[in-house]
């Protein structure tokens, strides 16, 4: 499991259409640290535990992070199959 960027939890989160509160509640973190992952484009200054929180909440409601590739980290949906 690598390192998670803010860019990617906006993004993801986007793809929910979940609200920071959503993803706040739904991974048992505050809003402030939501707010503080996705306030940097880059591996966010939120603890190793939180990112892991996150990470885990986004990835079991379908969301599968790609890692940097030739177009760059992103994420998308999980594929059913």
């Amino acid at each position: 499991m690598g390192e998670i960027t803010g860019a990617q939890i906006r993004a993801a989160r986007a793809l929910l259409r979940w609200t920071a509160e959503d993803l706040a509640e739904s991974a048992s973190v505050g809003l402030s640290t939501i707010r503080r992952a996705e306030a940097e484009d880059g591996p966010p200054s939120i603890t190793a535990a939180n990112s892991k929180l996150i990470r885990m909440t986004l990835e079991n409601a379908g969301i599968q992070f790609i890692t940097r590739n030739g177009g760059g980290v992103g994420v998308r949906f999980k594929d059913p199959n």
